[in-house]
Order: structure tokens, then sequence, then C-alpha cells
């Protein structure tokens, strides 16, 4: 198993995951937060796909799918259309409101289609390109796929607890 192999299965674990936590729920469950401040599940998916989509193209020199594939215009979210999640207020999270889960995984699966390829055609030695000399120490594309890895593991493990709480009720 090479790094390449070890990235994909961790990005198609991710997948799996959100598809866990996503089917066969209701436009309406998409939405519930379990209190004021709390990220629904529609937020968490849409913004963990808002991150990869973000930093993975980034990474690969290649258009946002967001944007490729017109996912902005479907979710017509009323904010600036580069959003990704990142510092959005709670008045914000709440105006993530999508209409099916099919949405959300659609945007989702051809986002993890793009990193696939992506990441198939890595080169072991590629992972140590600097990839954002914003930071101290520099990001390498490996630093930066782990991070991604990182942030949607997180954020789909908080949609499945919301979805837990939701079945337990």
């Amino acid at each position: 198993m090479n790094s390449a192999d070890l990235l994909t299965d961790a990005f198609t674990r991710i997948q799996e995951a959100v598809h866990s936590a996503v089917e066969g729920l209701s436009a309406d469950d998409l939405h519930v937060r379990l209190d004021d401040g709390a990220n629904s599940i529609a937020w968490l998916v849409w913004h963990l796909t808002r991150i990869q989509d973000d930093h993975v193209s980034d990474a690969a020199g290649v258009q946002q799918v967001w944007f490729s594939q017109d996912w902005a215009s479907r979710f017509d979210l009323p904010f600036d259309k580069g959003a990704t999640g990142y510092g959005q207020s709670s008045k914000q999270v709440a105006a993530v409101r999508v209409g099916s889960p099919e949405l959300l995984l659609g945007y989702y699966d051809a986002v993890h289609e793009q990193s696939i390829e992506f990441i198939r055609g890595l080169h072991p030695r590629s992972l140590e390109r600097i990839v954002d000399e914003t930071w101290s120490p520099q990001v390498t594309l490996g630093v930066r796929l782990i991070s991604v890895i990182a942030d949607d593991l997180q954020h789909v493990g908080q949609a499945a607890f919301v979805r837990g709480s939701l079945e337990r009720r």
C-alpha cells in the first residue's frame, strides 16, 4: 500500500460516513439544530464538502466543483458564492437550507470524485510540495490533505451525532 492508497482509503471512509449521516433523512431533518447555536446536518455536510472542494482543488490546480459543475447555483445560498462556512455566524449557519439529502450527497460525491482522481495520480514525493507559504512552517500537500481529512471526519462525526439525537426522539 502506498500513500495514494492510504489517502484514497481515508477519503472513501469520509464518503461512507457522509452517506450514513444523510441518507434517508427528510429535508426538515437536515435543518434541525439541537440548540440555537448548534450546526445542522445540512450545514455540517455542506461545510465539510466546501472545505474539501476548496483545499483539494487548490492543491490540484483545478477549479472547484462548486463552480465548475454549478453547485453554487443549485444550492442558491444567501451569501457570497465563494463561502466555505469557515467563520460563519449562527445566523449564516441557519441560512444553509437545502431541498433534499440528494442535493447534499450529489455535491459531496462530485467533490469526492475529483479529490480521488487527484490523489490517485500523486507520487509520494508530491506530498512534500509546499501548497501554502503563509503559515510557519509552510504547509505541504501531505499536511494539507491530512488537515482536510481531520476536519471532514470531525464534522461528519458531528452530523452523525445530530442524526443519532434525531433518531432517539
